[in-house]
């Protein structure tokens, strides 16, 4: 299996041709016999002018030479951008292999399995599409913006004997470094949690079967803020500025003690501009993952494999500047492929073949869009447990 979670279809628009192909690559590769691909902002903020792009894109992938023997397909892309109500912006693309003789989508209001045959796409009526659930988080949930995209998709599979779900995800960002800085955790911290667990109690309640699930996408998780910077600029002095007109504060300014007072770090709602940027890219900024906390409060329901990328977030969008990040945010992992345990349980790693798992980034020096896609490609045990167990290659992309 491969599976990819991939922000901002809106990017296409930019550099269609370059995203295309670094993905194929990555499929070329690997050569998985299922293909999922998850996308969140599908057409970006300008969806009139974008939406064309993004059809172009699925019309690429369908008939480009990589995925030639994939003959099934279904893809689902929440384009009514109309519907304030409804509208999630969320893509999914699931492409399957030739290969694979029998493979089943789930029918919610059915509430049965259905053989997948051919190549369907849907974008004009998903609220009525059965094959999938689709839900937009409560506006209460993130009252600081007054029309939020925000929600998930999910979709089951069954591959052989082995059931499964997928959910694509988009939860809530920071809406200023500043308010994210004032308290460890912060509030916003607080916002994703309470929506990763309305989707993990909608995923696993009782109205259909509890199976094994991948949730994959833009979980926004950002690094402890406070605790990052006070890490980062622990020998530096610290400049409050303040609006003249509200007495709010505009911005922080961190200099260090000696050295002329150097600027270490200047922190806006939207800037986030620190002297070294390496720090985050030598040794794909392992030595910040202590400050990735978020995933923590759901560590008995969700699971992930070794983090060995960099932050996937924010990289410039300038197309001559692959691995630099923009000095908008903080860098963290925002884009993530997690697990329960009975789906972690169900990743195969053959003895004496390297690399059966992979757990990394697209494009590690291409622009792909302000958010580096990540995937994770594995061998998925569809007998587990059982003496004559298959294993198919499978790949998740985000």
């Amino acid at each position: 299996m491969y599976l990819i979670p991939f922000y901002k279809l809106m990017s296409l628009s930019i550099f269609p041709n370059t995203v295309c192909s670094v993905l194929l690559q990555t499929v070329q590769t690997h050569r998985p016999l299922f293909v999922a691909l998850h996308c969140q902002e599908v057409g970006g903020k300008n969806y009139e002018a974008s939406m064309t792009h993004v059809d172009s894109f699925i019309k690429e992938l369908l008939s480009s030479d990589a995925m030639k023997d994939f003959n099934r397909a279904r893809v689902y892309l929440d384009k009514n951008y109309k519907s304030q109500e409804q509208f999630t912006a969320l893509g999914c693309c699931y492409f399957i292999h030739e290969s694979l003789k029998n493979i089943q989508q789930f029918d919610f209001k059915a509430k049965k399995f259905r053989k997948v045959v051919g190549k369907e796409v849907c974008s004009d009526a998903l609220p009525s599409t059965a094959t999938l659930e689709k839900e937009k988080f409560p506006q209460d949930y993130f009252p600081e913006c007054k029309w939020s995209r925000k929600g998930f998709i999910r979709t089951r599979w069954a591959l052989a004997d082995c059931a499964f779900d997928l959910v694509n995800i988009h939860l809530f960002h920071d809406a200023s470094n500043l308010v994210a800085w004032e308290k460890s955790p912060s509030v916003y911290s607080g916002t994703r949690q309470k929506a990763l667990g309305f989707v993990l109690d909608r995923i696993t309640d009782q109205r259909f079967e509890r199976l094994p699930y991948f949730i994959f996408g833009d979980f926004n998780f950002r690094l402890d803020s406070k605790q990052v910077i006070e890490s980062l600029c622990s020998t530096a002095s610290m400049q409050t500025v303040r609006s003249t007109d509200t007495n709010e504060v505009d911005k922080l300014i961190f200099r260090e003690s000696d050295n002329d007072h150097k600027v270490v770090l200047q922190l806006e709602k939207k800037l986030f501009n620190y002297i070294n940027q390496d720090v985050f890219r030598e040794n794909n900024g392992t030595q910040l993952l202590e400050f990735d906390r978020e995933l923590s409060v759901f560590k008995e329901r969700l699971h992930e494999l070794d983090i060995s990328f960099p932050p996937s977030y924010p990289y410039s969008e300038d197309s001559s500047q692959g691995k630099q990040y923009m000095n908008t945010r903080c860098p963290a992992w925002c884009d993530r492929i997690l697990m329960s345990a009975s789906a972690k349980d169900l990743l195969v790693k053959p003895e004496n073949e390297e690399k059966s798992i992979t757990y990394d980034n697209i494009g590690p020096s291409v622009c792909m869009g302000d958010h580096k896609p990540v995937y994770l490609y594995f061998r998925l045990n569809t007998g587990a447990g059982k003496p004559h167990a298959n294993k198919h290659k499978c790949c998740v992309l985000q």
